[in-house]
């Protein structure tokens, strides 16, 4: 939040300084980001007076000018249209960093003539875009500082601009008379009194307004006035400087409007060309798929129960977002419709997140306008377009009503003191929440419009220590309380992240902390660096999108690592990734990564490179440290940067729960890392949570009857997956087939070319009574059949 002393100033009557001010602000809460003073740079400028021009001998359209300066006649060579003899100029000399052309002015031969300075222009001061000549002052004494005589004769060019950060919870500190009001209350200076008479109604219209039934909900009230004969044009200087001395580039004077109350009372408005309206206004959920084109010059399609402004023609703003541009004002507009109404914060926020707008309105509705000021709101743009573009009002038109805002919570005066340990007068405290805007009956303080925020009687002892100022707050220690054994704090998805971390350390990985920020290239070989994940202010170009996983940080590491001579390496990260630019996009990833091979070299010959078993082995201990049920299924089809054919996914039906195998060779490459390299990631968010919420183990269930073990080859197709055949011998008798594994595979030699051979060894477990030949034999006799059945294999002779 931007704004000027003097705009600060409109509101609060103060001596106090700048500085008294700032401090004031951070104290109260109100964090001071930066404070932007244009007579800073202002100050080495300084005035001067033309004595003589003449025309430059080698160029027509520059003058050798002789101007007297607090050093002196100073020769300056000028080709400004309006420099000439007896004007008085603002100079800047040699050593003078002039802002417009970020250049220090030097001594230096235009021509073949010595020039010793320049005169400015009030572009090259960065004091407007003028630049049609240099600037001409009416009066001014020679050698004096051109910040001092702005600072005389016209202030507002050398206004301090405050720049301020508002938490979610304050969203009246959106408006400069919000701040206004804080500093008052603090005892900084008297809050003025900013009331306005309406403009009279001089006309009825017809014209009218209606809110749908269903949409009340997210508008309690829409209002506005018709106001004709109005002239747009440009704004008057004080409007105009305002808003660029906060970043807002001036637009024309109806629109300038909107924008001073935006910032000014926390007011966003909107103003219709009244002659560009089809019919009547109507506030309603959209139905989905209607268009708009905005004001920012894109079009934008509404979804489903989206809030929108329509006319007979259709849709004609984004319902406290953004105006569409087929009704927005011109320089021709004469008639308009100034509209002010109160939205729904959490519905703003669904809808222009939904659409992706970011505007100044939707960013002081979503976080909570006073609804009672809609109607005053109204009235003060209203008497502004009035005094300043002329023309004639229409009555109010008003659809629903103001919504109800009014609650009331005890102050007990004892509480600042049990709460925050600070011993403030009774008198004091309700001093300070009546000049804040609480209403005092009794003990009752009945909370204002404007403060969202105040929610209970904690909030009332907040705002009067707020005040006050926590500064003056002495720490004393607590006195000793036996509290037992606290409740664990953690949440579940905080406990599997830690339970990983520690788990795949014991695997033996480094633990690496790498940026969740990336390039775009590596992004995207990963899935992402689309413009939702895309900084708008980024570090560097290394570091210009979200990660959407962990891996290129890892990878990247791996490479730097081998760069400097270490080949084999074991390293992991549990963090977050992005896969949008939503809050659900977010997810924490455990990933680690094998690279080389298992150890060094050693006489027995025990080296070997990773491979996917060793991801696979280290992946199942995570899954099982972490709570993951034991039985899950592997797939196929990962994303395209692991390798196609060694790499599996660990899934239960259609979630995936983690992926391991080969990184692609292509990702290798690009990222320049040796392989051989093998990795897992794991979702933690995705393990079910366990149906038992008891700390303790299951008892151990161990049979004391003889397990029987058969093994079992099959002739299938080389297509046939081993964990196809695996499956259905399992599902042959669920009850006593305890495990099933591959142990050959086998294919040439006497087999058909396209067969191949798989050897499964099943091992029985009994549960009630030994197992007889012939119970043996019927469970070998379903194996057979469920397996032939599945693959279209044979039983091998």
């Amino acid at each position: 939040m931007k704004f000027t002393l003097s705009w600060l100033k409109d509101h609060l009557e103060t001596q106090a300084s700048l500085d008294e001010i700032t401090y004031a602000l951070t104290d109260l809460g109100l964090e001071v980001e930066g404070i932007e003073n244009p007579a800073a740079k202002l100050a080495a400028f300084t005035i001067g007076k033309v004595t003589k021009a003449e025309k430059h001998p080698d160029a027509d359209k520059l003058r050798v000018c002789q101007v007297e300066t607090t050093d002196g006649v100073t020769q300056i060579i000028c080709g400004a249209p309006n420099a000439r003899e007896g004007i008085t100029v603002v100079v800047a000399a040699p050593g003078v960093y002039v802002p417009g052309i970020d250049t220090t002015i030097g001594v230096g031969k235009i021509r073949g003539i010595e020039s010793f300075g320049m005169m400015c222009s009030e572009r090259e001061m960065e004091l407007s875009d003028e630049h049609d000549g240099i600037i001409e002052l009416a009066h001014g004494e020679v050698g004096q500082s051109y910040a001092d005589w702005l600072a005389q004769n016209d202030p507002a060019r050398v206004d301090p601009v405050i720049e301020i950060a508002i938490t979610p919870n304050r969203p009246d500190a959106l408006g400069v008379r919000g701040i206004a009001r804080d500093l008052a209350a603090r005892g900084l200076g008297k809050l003025k009194d900013r009331d306005v008479t309406p403009v009279p109604a001089e006309f009825v219209t017809d014209f009218s307004v209606s809110i749908d039934e269903d949409t009340l909900d997210g508008c309690p009230i829409f209002c506005g006035r018709v106001i004709r004969g109005v002239k747009n044009g440009p704004s008057p200087d004080w409007l105009q400087q305002a808003l660029r001395a906060i970043g807002l580039r001036p637009i024309s004077f109806l629109v300038d409007v909107t924008n001073f109350f935006t910032m000014d009372r926390n007011r966003p408005l909107h103003v219709f060309d009244a002659d560009k309206i089809a019919g009547n206004l109507r506030v309603h959920r959209a139905a989905g798929g209607e268009e708009i084109a905005a004001l920012d010059e894109k079009t934008y399609q509404f979804s489903e129960g989206q809030m929108v402004i329509s006319d007979d023609a259709g849709a004609q703003s984004i319902a406290g977002i953004m105006g569409g541009a087929d009704t927005g004002c011109s320089d021709d507009t004469v008639n308009v419709f100034v509209e002010s109404a109160y939205w729904n914060p959490v519905q703003i926020a669904y809808a222009g997140r939904a659409l992706q707008i970011n505007s100044d309105a939707r960013y002081r509705f979503e976080r909570g306008v006073d609804p009672a000021f809609t109607l005053e709101g109204l009235e003060h743009a209203v008497r502004m377009i009035v005094d300043h573009a002329g023309g004639e009002a229409s009555q109010v038109i008003q659809a629903g009503a103001v919504p109800n805002t009014e609650r009331a919570f005890k102050l007990d005066v004892e509480r600042v003191k049990s709460l925050v340990g600070m011993d403030i007068p009774e008198r004091m405290q309700r001093s300070t929440l009546t000049d804040l805007g609480f209403r005092l009956e009794g003990d009752m303080a009945h909370v204002p419009s404007w403060r969202p925020d105040v929610m209970g009687e904690a909030d009332l002892v907040e705002e009067v220590a707020r005040m006050a100022s926590l500064t003056k707050l002495v720490g004393k220690p607590f006195a000793r309380v036996d509290l037992g054994v606290p409740k664990p704090v953690l949440s579940l998805s905080q406990t599997r992240e830690q339970t990983a971390r520690r788990m795949i350390a014991a695997l033996g990985y480094n633990e690496c902390v790498t940026y969740s920020f990336i390039d775009r290239k590596s992004a995207e070989m990963f899935g992402g660096g689309a413009d939702e994940t895309m900084l708008s202010n980024p570090i560097s170009s290394e570091m210009s999108h979200m990660r959407p996983s962990l891996l290129p940080g890892l990878l990247q590491a791996a490479a730097r690592n081998q760069a400097r001579g270490i080949y084999d390496m074991a390293l992991f990260e549990v963090g977050p990734v992005w896969h949008g630019g939503e809050p659900e996009d977010q997810e924490t990833l455990a990933c680690g990564l094998l690279v080389g091979h298992t150890g060094p070299k050693d006489v027995h010959g025990t080296r070997r490179a990773v491979d996917i078993y060793d991801a696979k082995a280290d992946v199942e201990a995570v899954l099982q440290a972490i709570g993951a049920p034991s039985k899950v299924q592997f797939q196929r089809g990962l994303s395209d940067w692991w390798h196609p054919g060694r790499s599996a996914r660990m899934a239960l039906g259609k979630t995936s729960l983690a992926g391991f195998g080969e990184v692609h060779p292509k990702i290798l490459a690009a990222l320049d890392v040796k392989g051989p390299v093998v990795a897992f990631a794991v979702h933690t968010k995705n393990i079910p949570v366990p149906k038992s919420k008891s700390a303790t183990r299951p008892a151990l269930n161990i049979s004391d009857l003889q397990a029987v073990e058969r093994d079992f080859a099959f002739v299938v197709d080389q297509s046939v997956e081993a964990i196809t055949l695996v499956n259905a011998a399992k599902g042959a008798d669920k009850v006593l087939i305890d495990d099933v594994r591959v142990f050959d595979e086998f294919s040439g030699g006497s087999l058909a070319a396209g067969l191949k051979s798989l050897a499964v060894t099943v091992r029985l477990q009994p549960k009630d009574a030994t197992l007889k030949d012939a119970d043996i034999e019927a469970v070998a006799e379903k194996i057979v059949e469920k397996v032939t059945k599945a693959t279209g294999g044979s039983l091998r002779g």
